[in-house]
């Protein structure tokens, strides 16, 4: 299965192939790390593989983080809060954005924790620092878990 997948992804054009690891690591839940996987998977190197994941997921968590600053200010805040919501909140308050951007994408996606920290009171630009860091952090890891594990499978 792995092969025939590499088989196909070579017989694409190669701006289609990052394209298709940009656009994987822009969904939320496939983010940078499964998106870095797949591009291990489909073939591509690894350096291009875990850059197209890192660039989707920061591109999509960018326009939410901005979206949702936008947002912020002209929303009521007198809105009573959801229990997913409400959770998160805790974990923000808990944990702090480092804590949140670092953690967070085990429970939720990037995209999510980055606009509601936003839509919390954190600083925008604050938020923007940790999540590329955390995205960064956990494309290379499964980029590399990928790349290193497939031999072993195969």
């Amino acid at each position: 299965m792995i092969q025939g997948l590499q088989d196909f992804t070579a017989s694409l054009p190669e701006w289609l192939q990052w394209a298709g690891i940009v656009a994987a690591g822009a969904i939320p839940f496939i983010e940078s790390y499964l998106g870095s996987v797949i591009g291990v998977l489909a073939g591509l190197p690894l350096p291009v593989a875990i850059t197209m994941a890192i660039l989707g997921n920061v591109i999509t968590m960018l326009l939410v983080v901005l979206g949702a600053d936008a947002v912020r200010s002209r929303v009521a805040r007198d809105k009573p809060e959801s229990a997913r919501r409400r959770k998160l909140r805790e974990r923000f308050d808990r944990f702090g954005v480092a804590g949140v951007s670092l953690l967070g994408q085990t429970i939720l996606p990037s995209q999510i924790t980055s606009g509601a920290m936003v839509s919390f009171g954190a600083s925008r630009n604050t938020v923007i620092v940790w999540q590329v860091i955390s995205i960064v952090l956990w494309g290379l890891a499964f980029g590399l878990l990928a790349h290193y594990g497939v031999p072993l499978i195969t």
